[in-house]
């Protein structure tokens, strides 16, 4: 462990900040290493290690404020480092809701106990603490055996790439107001894209990966080289269809696409600067009844779980959309002054949703004529008033049964109508991303092709 020594060097840079004439000021150190390993042609193409400490500090001096951040922390370099980033600081415009947060939002008592009761990152498994006795061997071992599943899918595969990553990161944070924290994690990761010939013309290509908190817990690399040649696979003979009102379901991992055009405009920057559909809808229907989505940061094992947030606000779990009726916005400390609100978090942790009942393939059975979305290319959303399009990929679907794949082809609509169309969230939430979106039944969908 590394943050038992980032504390003293954290609280020399603050102290040095401090002297050279700043009000306020955050430092946050992090140490990060991070291992590859990508297969292609069965042989390794490419082998990756790096190893990364950084510094960052902040600086409020006179209602001014500035970000820095530097690779070397050498307190030789750092002494002329800080001297320097206070004096330019000196030279930017007054902005006088620019502060650290009030104190009274940090977390009550510190989340690291490391052993022993209280530690957040053992209690909510976060971290593999048998992360450095990973070996090279092993790691080369789950690249080669993604790859082999892949090719031993069909002979239509043209190529195929593998690869096997692993991460360990952690920090410190300290305010010059009170606050003092630590975080670490490890993720581990493993994926595959493939790309098919298609007789009539083309190559399809389409991947699949998945990660773990931990080593041991990562999905088999038998069924990932499968799952990525499959999706490949089945896009032999995709073509564009009629345009038309089509039923619509977003397979679980595409659906934080669609999350992400929602979330945007739910934060208080987007507010503040009027470039939020969602402007004054606090409290009022943004959604269908079907829609409840929670800001959950303590979920085992979970990727976007903390203890606090990027600026120290102590975490919370917070409905966002209750049954389809917005709850809160990411508001962070600073423009939650201009705003005239409390913060809350500018960004999300875990998103969690209310599941439904039925699988995907139970909702594929009650589609008379839909299409099955398996991937987004392209498109945009205008977050100020709410117009959407999207380019997909998908499956067509015909009395329940897919029938051919289907592409070049788009979804449109506006965001203030679309998610009133939602009538079903399946029971599918996808677990190798903090958004853990399920499978998505919309009805009545905009579609665009022939």
């Amino acid at each position: 462990m590394l943050n038992k020594n980032r504390f003293p060097l954290a609280e020399w840079v603050m102290d040095h900040t401090l002297k050279n004439g700043a009000d306020e000021a955050a430092v946050s150190i992090s140490d990060r290493r991070g291992v590859s390993v990508e297969f292609r042609d069965r042989k390794p193409e490419q082998l990756k290690e790096s190893v990364q400490s950084s510094l960052g500090l902040t600086i409020y001096a006179r209602h001014r404020y500035s970000n820095h951040s530097t690779n070397d922390l050498r307190k030789e370099f750092l002494s002329k480092f800080i001297r320097n980033a206070v004096e330019m600081t000196g030279y930017l415009t007054e902005d006088e809701y620019r502060s650290l947060p009030s104190p009274e939002c940090y977390p009550e008592s510190p989340p690291f106990k490391e052993g022993g009761k209280g530690d957040f990152y053992a209690d909510f498994k976060l971290c593999d603490s048998d992360y450095h006795a990973v070996e090279s061997s092993r790691r080369m071992k789950i690249a080669s055996e993604t790859e082999e599943a892949a090719l031993a899918q069909s002979d239509q595969i043209i190529s195929v790439s593998a690869e096997y990553s692993d991460m360990y990161a952690e920090s410190v944070r300290i305010h010059s107001n009170g606050f003092s924290g630590e975080a670490r994690g490890t993720v581990f990761s493993a994926s595959a894209n493939v790309t098919v010939s298609d007789p009539a013309g083309g190559r399809p290509e389409a991947g699949f990966g998945a990660n773990a908190r931990f080593c041991k817990e990562l999905l088999d690399a038998e069924i990932v080289g499968r799952a990525a040649a499959e999706r490949a696979l089945r896009k032999i003979g995709q073509k564009k269809i009629a345009s038309g009102k089509y039923d619509m379901i977003v397979e679980n991992r595409m659906g934080g696409r669609l999350i992400s055009a929602l979330t945007g405009p739910m934060s208080g920057g987007a507010l503040q600067q009027r470039n939020s559909f969602l402007e004054g809808m606090a409290g009022k229907r943004i959604a269908s009844e079907k829609l409840t989505m929670i800001d959950d940061p303590f979920i085992e094992k979970g990727f976007g779980s903390r203890f606090f947030d990027g600026e120290g606000l102590a975490a919370e779990k917070r409905v966002m959309i209750e049954k389809g009726i917005l709850r809160n916005y990411y508001i962070d400390t600073y423009y939650g002054k201009k705003l005239g609100m409390a913060p809350t978090s500018g960004a999300a942790s875990n998103t969690v949703f209310e599941y439904g009942s039925k699988s995907p393939q139970e909702m594929i059975r009650d589609i008379k004529k839909g299409i099955l979305i398996t991937g987004f290319i392209g498109g945009n959303s205008n977050p100020t008033t709410g117009d959407f399009s999207f380019g997909i990929v998908g499956m067509l679907i015909e009395n329940g049964t897919i029938v051919r794949p289907v592409n070049e082809m788009n979804i449109s609509g506006n965001a203030r109508e679309f998610w009133k169309q939602l009538i079903e969230m399946g029971n599918d939430p996808y677990p190798y991303s903090s958004v853990r979106i399920p499978a998505m039944f919309f009805e009545g969908v905009n579609f665009s092709g022939i």
